[in-house]
């Protein structure tokens, strides 16, 4: 079966597209998520299409506001799902290949993975957009979308879900590897030598490229720092950080989830305001330094002190893309022993990796199997996630 994973990230970019071939056979999962014959998978080939300009400005307006035209939410609905029938069309046609379903994640637009009160009611909730019934009407197939609300109702916080193909394809019986992706959210599994799925320890670090990305905007015009250059000629407030790191989200335990709700405009705002009149190159210096810092704390506080040897630390997303924050980043991990490796080196490119995550989460539903992993979202025991959409 060639199944398309879709998938558009917390930095509103774009769309990547990644046709995967997933073994045909019955995938079985026990009620803890010990897999027998686990899923066996190909990468055929990956795109992406970058988002319009004005659909991104009316994304990123959407995202967390405090204030929204419902009208215009429905129509983007229905915008964003044309545009990623386009995405899974023309990838299609560059690779000459069909796929047989499609597993789509959506844009998130809120998600709000700790409970909280409303009408008397304590709920955690999320919402991502991008209808999967037009997706499914303009490509024929069926598709496999909000993958995320399943997990909440089973007391799980919605998030990470990548760790299902983390333990997949980085376990080993004699490595202990914590893989950590850097998008616009940063997040780590940590999968120690031997482990089966419930010993996964995986959860939202932090900002990744968020907040670089946002500072590097608002101050140069550019989407992004590219190279990490900017941030390269800089100079990091390291108080500005201290006092940053402060921020209840970095203390909490694992469980827990991140978005724009803790690390979008708000934080940009006030992270700004603390950097005063550093140089435009020092506040994005600060901002990368925050990303590393961040990542490092949760290794020290979260994952070094449990049992389980790590001797890798993989990196995949945007961030493995920025030599300064690499090189923060190996100096923030430097007495924990670990080896900084790319994903690519596994065979999979960082580019490829979330939008493979869904593929696969798709054919886990397309199957009615589960494919969160409780560990790490919390959630009381594996559940089947999404829901499918008939061509």
């Amino acid at each position: 079966m060639i199944v398309a994973g879709v998938m558009s990230g917390t930095s509103a970019d774009g769309i990547n597209v990644a046709l995967v071939r997933v073994n045909d056979t019955q995938v079985h999962a026990t009620k803890t998520l010990k897999l027998h014959r686990p899923p066996k998978f190909q990468l055929l080939g990956h795109a992406e299409y970058p988002y319009p300009k004005d659909v991104r400005r009316a994304v990123l307006a959407s995202m967390n506001a405090a204030r929204a035209n419902v009208a215009d939410l429905a129509r983007l609905n229905f915008l964003l799902g044309e545009l990623y029938a386009e995405a899974v069309l023309e990838t299609q046609r560059q690779l000459r290949l069909r796929v047989d379903l499609i597993g789509c994640h959506g844009q998130t637009l809120y998600h709000q993975g700790e409970a909280a009160l409303f009408f008397r009611r304590r709920l955690a909730v999320t919402w991502q957009i991008g209808e999967a019934a037009v997706i499914a009407a303009r490509i024929g197939v069926p598709v496999v979308s909000d993958f995320r609300p399943s997990d909440m109702a089973a007391g799980g916080k919605g998030a990470p879900l990548v760790p299902f193909l983390d333990y997949l394809l980085y376990r080993d019986p004699r490595i202990g590897r914590v893989v950590q992706n850097i998008g616009g959210i940063a997040n780590l599994t940590a999968i120690p030598a031997g482990a089966t799925a419930a010993q996964v320890i995986a959860f939202d670090t932090g900002p990744g490229n968020m907040v670089i990305d946002a500072v590097t905007e608002r101050l140069f015009r550019e989407p992004y720092d590219r190279d990490g250059q900017i941030a390269g000629s800089g100079a990091v407030r390291q108080d500005v950080i201290r006092d940053l790191m402060r921020a209840p989200f970095f203390r909490r335990k694992p469980p827990k989830t991140a978005g724009r709700e803790e690390f979008g405009r708000e934080f940009v705002h006030e992270f700004l305001r603390r950097c005063g009149r550093s140089s435009k190159p020092d506040c994005v210096a600060t901002a990368t330094a925050l990303s590393a810092r961040s990542i490092g704390d949760a290794l020290r506080h979260f994952v070094a002190k449990r049992s389980g040897r790590y001797k890798e630390f993989v990196v995949s997303g945007g961030g493995a893309k920025n030599p300064t924050l690499l090189a923060m980043l190996a100096n923030e991990i430097g007495t924990l022993g670990l080896q900084i490796r790319l994903s690519d080196e596994f065979g999979l490119p960082s580019d490829a990796k979330e939008a493979t995550a869904f593929a696969l989460l798709a054919h886990q539903t397309w199957k009615r199997q589960p494919s969160n992993v409780p560990s790490a979202t919390g959630a009381k025991g594996p559940v089947i996630l999404g829901k499918v959409s008939y061509a």
